[in-house]
């Protein structure tokens, strides 16, 4: 029943990957929603999205 040593233990995000917000730079870590694109994700949330420095990738 000591399932402390286990990585697959729920609520343990020690296991889990993170990285720095580019704007904020506050700590996120990973989410099952960026499962699929975590090398992409810069920003820990919208609002930073929105702030993000205008000349970082302008091109259109």
């Amino acid at each position: 029943m000591s399932s402390k040593s286990s990585p697959s233990f729920k609520g343990n995000k020690s296991f889990l990957p993170s990285k720095i917000c580019v704007v904020c730079k506050k700590e996120m870590t990973w989410r099952k929603s960026w499962a699929k694109n975590w090398e992409e994700v810069k920003y820990c949330s919208e609002a930073c999205k929105k702030k993000k420095p205008s000349n970082s990738q302008a091109s259109s």
